[in-house]
């Protein structure tokens, strides 16, 4: 159930303790580096390569329907966006309608090919929360919270629910997405006594995967359903504080943040299919 995907432990480039990772339409896994390095990892898991670096510390990533990566990054407390195909990198974001950006987590991206970025704050304070952005990059506070250091995001297979790790709570929260795309009610999915809930990935039968940070571990929950632990590691060696988890079919591709590889997770279930692709707007006419 459990093994090593790509272990960069000692062959260079090495892997700098990974904490997001994301799957690339054509098979590959691409990660980031405490040092701000942005890995591309081939398919098979065997080869790697460092594409650019922010300079600063990697968290979450999420790729838009474009192909652009776009990285949470801790150390410029910003998000940055990269072309997958050219290796150009911008800074898309330090936050937006007069909040500042402090620990911009994990970016998200809805049907409509809108950014969510949740804000972690700091632990052990409860704050604000979840960012929206166009892809222009004009944002707003789009949930105040307050959340208890929130982390992990994940829609659901319509995007209607966004849910949220939030880490020191020890709970998966559900915001409804309503219809003219304003937060609606808040819920708990799940409260996991003792647990560290850190990325977040949904299957496509509707359940959500958590990378929970401690103990070292992938867990399941489900509405109406216990949660469930699906792959544990009491040594800390296959699976040493999991974060960011993705889905590539129906295997599960973990962080490590306490080691220096990628962890491959037998799922089952494929994961949810992505979001369609928003249409091109017309380009108008010359001189109009």
């Amino acid at each position: 159930m459990l093994r090593v995907f790509c272990d960069g432990m000692t062959t260079e480039p090495r892997l700098a303790h990974p904490e997001g990772v994301a799957v690339h339409r054509d098979g590959s896994v691409w990660c980031g580096g405490e040092l701000g390095q942005i890995y591309r990892i081939a398919p098979d898991g065997t080869t790697r390569e460092v594409v650019v670096s922010t300079g600063g510390f990697c968290l979450g990533l999420a790729f838009d329907a474009a192909d652009n990566l776009f990285v949470c990054d801790l150390a410029h407390a910003a998000v940055f966006r990269l072309d997958s195909r050219t290796g150009a990198l911008d800074r898309f974001a330090g936050g937006a309608a007069g909040h500042r950006f402090t620990t911009p987590n994990f970016p998200a991206f809805d049907a409509a090919g809108r950014l969510y970025v949740s804000d972690s704050g700091t632990a052990g304070t409860a704050g604000p929360g979840i960012f929206r952005f166009g892809p222009d990059g004009d944002g707003e506070l789009w949930h105040p919270g307050p959340f208890e250091f929130a982390n992990g995001l994940a829609f659901d297979a319509e995007c209607r629910t966004l849910y949220v790790a939030e880490t020191w709570r020890h709970a998966i929260s559900a915001i409804e997405v309503r219809a003219d795309g304003s937060p609606g009610t808040r819920s708990d999915l799940a409260v996991l006594p003792g647990v560290l809930p850190d990325g977040l990935a949904v299957a496509a039968d509707g359940a959500v995967y958590v990378g929970c940070y401690e103990p070292s571990q992938i867990m399941r929950v489900a509405a109406g359903r216990e949660p469930e632990i699906v792959a544990a590691d009491p040594t800390a060696h296959l699976l040493c504080h999991p974060t960011n988890i993705a889905f590539r079919d129906t295997t599960l591709i973990s962080a490590n943040l306490g080691r220096w590889h990628l962890t491959a997770v037998a799922a089952g279930v494929p994961g949810a299919p992505l979001p369609p692709t928003p249409p091109t707007p017309p380009v108008p006419p010359v001189g109009r």
